[in-house]
Order: structure tokens, then C-alpha cells, then sequence
């Protein structure tokens, strides 16, 4: 670090690379936060090898959890950051605030601002996904296996408006840069449904699927083009101001990006293809890195694929065979912003069963894994004396920006205010934290560890001290 300090100030090394280098090495030194906890009220036993006892999870003595029944979604406002939003199996809604954490060094018990709880004023069965109003952190959406998409206002935690899809919703999206506030819904139909938040009424099906939609992502650069992953294998690219069929089809055969999608051919129309797989299994992750260049998928064949989304090209890219993916459910991955690292050197951030890990997004290497606090295994007996086993899966992951931007922007830092944390939930009911180690930190500790000593040894040397004047200043009379 020092050095790096003086190449900077000599000129050596221009700002903007010392910057990258410094944020780099922020986004693979992730650490489990333990002592910064989220306590959602619920009690309850944990139970481990078949015995209540005291134990808890996370070392503490007393059990809390952010949803005792599991936790399926999060998400964080891209603003300044400030709140974040839990969805439960059992149809609960959490808020909470992240600004309330002044240090996560020295550990904190998060609180919700408001609960939503299950009943005819929210949802009824288990929340599927959650997102923040991409323009505007008053209001949220979320998506349900009881057939509905709720629109609420998050000052007031009261539902703003309410779609009835007809069936199962497994996930949604917002575009985060287009002005038609359609909303992309996958479901247990082979359709993806368009929900129009303007009009309040589902205004398009776009049809091409051969079964449940399970992964949705809106371009970060055009307002109008959808990417769309299904349980047959494909990945659809949309271009939602068409009424036909999807504008193009990513092809894990195709490494050259030959059969361009959207590209007008002599004839003067558009080629596409007619049929296509990207994977040999149901496709239930989707995102695009914040600059729109490349398209990342995920599916339950136990693969990661990145797309030129310029040509539809599969980079090839290895993930290896560490990659867990076995649940039929949208899964939530995320790339680091473009800026914080050097080009071609994003990092993907995958939940990989009961660990994340930190990838190499254009070569797929590993570059570390983030290990869970807390049992594999757990059992959980609530206050009414209902037993459940569960297990410590990652079910969902989000991350603050740094002073704000959540997760399109900011520049990654530790330290105060949790900035640039990562945040996973867990079947187990629990939300962890994870928060980049500086090499400052490790500095300061020391000198404070050492500052202590030397200030026990300067007590003992006053003591011995006074006890010597109080020796040789006292007159001894011989008899």
C-alpha cells in the first residue's frame, strides 16, 4: 500500500489505475461480518443433533433471525444505499435500515422499520423476487407464488397497486434506464407477461418459450431490449417494442457470434434463429454487466456462460465444476460495476449452494469463497412447538454501493456505514453480511493492541515506582 502511495505521488502511476488497483483488491478480500446481526423479532429454538438446547447460530447466545421460516429475495435501493428489503417463505415483507450501523467493526443488531405480514393486505404465499422503483426509492415491487405482483409505497409500507397474473411468478424485472415502466414477469407459463405500471394492466405476452420462464433482464444501455431464460434450455433476446417473436436465440455452439442477432440481412430483414440452446437445463439466472456489453446465464446443467451481447457470441469462459445450481428457482447473481476493476477483469459474485463465490468473470477461475457462519444443518423449533430442519443456503444476494449507488455504481470501500457491503439470505432465516478487509485495518488493530501493552506496562512501572520513593523517602530509625 505504501508503495503504491509513493508511485502515485511520483507520478508513476496515474489515479485512476492506483484507484482500480485499490478497488480490486476490496472486491476479492470479502469477509464474513458475524456481529453485524438482523433480528426480525421471531423467536424460536435452534436445534441441533436432534436436541433444544442453548446454542444458537452465529456463536450468540440467544437465536434471532431476520425471517424464522427462510428468506427468498432481497434487494437494495440504488440511491444512497439506505434501505433494504427481505422477502420470506412465509409472506412476510421486511424493510430495514442499513444506515442505522455506524461501524460494523464493533457489531450491530438491525431492527426492521416496518413488517408487512402475511394477510389479505400483502401476499399470501411466498415472496419470489423483490426490486426498488428503479428511479425512485418510495416505492418497491414484489412478486409472488400466490399469482400476484404488488406495487408498495415504502414510506408507508401500503400497496400502491396490485396484478393478478394468473399464475406462479418466479421472477421480475424493471428496466433501470427506460422510461416505459413495463414490468417483465416470468412464470410458470411459457409467456413472459408485460406489466405496465402506468396503465396498471398487463399490455403484452411475449411468446416464444417452450416452458416456465425462470430468469428476466433488462439492458442496461436500450430501454427496449429483454433477455429472457426458460426451463427448455433457451435464452431469448426481446425487443419489447415488437409484437412478434424474440429477436434473437443465444447458442452455446456458436463461439464466433456469426448469426448475428437483430442483424438485417440483403433482403432487408432481420435474421434470427430459429432455434437454438444456450444450456442443457432449465436457465434460472440472467444479468448483464452495468456497461450492456456481455449477458451472463446460469442454469441447472451446473454452467455459467458469457455472451458478447453485441453478436450473441459465447465467450467460453470456464467456470469449472464447482458450480452448484440445483434449485428450480430464479437464481441471483451480480457483476462488480464497470471502472472498479481494469477491463476484462469484472468479478462475478454466484451463490453457490452454502458459500458464495467470488469468480473471474471472463476466465472463470475462482478467486475465493465466502464461507457461512453458522450450521450446515439446523433445526428450528418455534414458540407454538412446530419442529422444522433447515438448510444454510444462499438464496439470495445483493450489495450496497459505496456513499450510494447500490448496485450499478459507487466505488467499493470498507469501513463505516456497512458501505460497499455484500448481503445474503439464507434458508436458514438468516441475512449475513460480508464487508472488504483494508490493509488499514489490520495496521490499526495492531497499533491499538500495542498501544494497550504499553500502557500496562507504563501502570506497573507508576506502581513499582511509587513504591520505591515511598521506600526511600521514609526515615529508618536504628535502636
Amino acid at each position: 500500500m505504501n508503495h503504491l502511495l509513493f508511485e502515485r505521488s511520483t507520478g508513476n502511476i496515474r489515479p485512476n489505475v492506483f484507484a482500480r488497483l485499490q478497488t480490486t483488491q476490496f472486491l476479492t478480500s470479502f469477509q464474513a461480518a458475524p456481529s453485524v446481526r438482523f433480528d426480525g423479532g421471531e423467536r424460536g429454538t435452534v436445534v441441533q443433533d436432534g436436541q433444544a438446547g442453548p446454542s444458537a447460530i452465529d456463536g450468540e447466545k440467544r437465536a434471532i433471525w431476520a425471517h424464522q421460516s427462510g428468506i427468498n429475495a432481497l434487494a437494495v435501493e440504488r440511491f444512497d444505499g439506505r434501505l433494504m428489503l427481505s422477502g420470506g417463505s412465509d409472506a412476510s415483507l421486511k424493510i430495514w435500515n442499513l444506515d442505522s450501523c455506524a461501524n460494523p467493526l464493533n457489531g450491530h443488531t438491525y431492527k426492521p422499520i416496518a413488517r408487512i405480514a402475511r394477510g389479505d393486505k400483502g401476499h399470501k404465499f411466498g415472496i419470489t423476487n423483490l426490486s426498488f422503483y428503479p428511479f425512485d426509492s418510495a416505492a418497491f415491487l414484489s412478486a409472488s407464488f400466490d399469482h400476484t405482483l404488488k406495487l408498495w409505497s415504502t414510506e408507508t409500507a401500503t400497496i400502491s397497486g396490485s396484478f393478478n397474473l394468473g399464475s406462479k411468478i418466479y421472477t421480475h424485472a424493471i428496466s433501470p434506464i427506460a422510461e416505459h415502466l413495463l414490468v417483465a414477469c416470468g412464470t410458470q407459463y411459457p409467456t413472459v407477461r408485460l406489466v405496465d405500471l402506468r396503465s396498471g394492466s398487463s399490455v403484452q405476452s411475449l411468446v416464444g418459450h417452450n416452458g416456465a420462464v425462470l430468469a428476466t433482464a433488462w439492458s442496461p444501455r436500450h430501454e427496449h431490449a429483454l433477455a429472457t431464460g426458460s426451463v427448455d434450455g433457451t435464452v431469448r433476446i426481446w425487443d419489447v417494442r415488437r409484437s412478434g417473436t424474440s429477436i434473437g436465440m443465444l447458442d452455446q455452439e456458436d463461439s464466433l457470434g456469426i448469426y448475428r442477432n437483430g442483424l438485417l440481412g440483403s433482403d432487408g430483414k432481420i435474421r434470427a434463429r430459429v432455434s437454438a440452446k444456450a444450456h442443457s437445463g432449465p436457465v434460472n439466472g440472467l444479468t448483464w454487466t452495468d456497461d450492456g456489453n456481455f449477458i451472463i446465464s446460469a442454469a441447472q446443467d451446473r454452467r455459467i456462460r458469457v455472451w458478447d451481447a453485441a453478436t450473441g457470441a459465447n465467450t467460453l469462459a470456464s467456470f469449472g465444476p464447482s458450480i452448484k445450481n440445483g434449485q428450480l428457482a430464479s437464481v441471483t447473481m451480480f457483476t462488480s460495476p464497470v471502472g472498479l476493476t481494469h477491463p476484462t477483469k469484472e468479478v462475478l459474485f454466484w451463490p453457490n449452494e452454502t458459500e458464495i463465490l467470488v469468480l473471474d468473470l471472463h476466465d472463470g477461475g475462482v478467486i475465493t469463497r465466502l464461507r457461512n457462519t453458522g450450521p450446515v444443518m439446523a433445526g428450528v423449533r418455534s414458540g407454538s412447538g412446530a419442529e422444522r430442519t433447515v438448510k444454510n443456503r444462499v438464496t439470495a444476494l445483493t450489495w450496497r454501493g459505496a456513499g450510494g449507488g447500490g448496485e450499478s455504481s459507487g466505488v467499493v470501500m470498507g469501513g463505516n456505514n456497512m458501505a460497499g457491503a455484500i448481503f445474503s439470505a439464507h434458508l436458514d432465516g438468516h441475512i449475513r453480511a460480508w464487508v472488504p478487509q483494508l490493509d488499514g485495518l489490520d495496521d490499526e488493530a495492531e497499533a491499538d493492541e500495542t498501544a494497550k501493552i504499553a500502557e500496562g506496562r507504563s501502570k506497573k512501572r507508576k506502581v513499582l515506582n511509587d513504591v520505591f520513593q515511598s521506600l526511600m523517602g521514609k526515615k529508618i530509625t536504628f535502636t
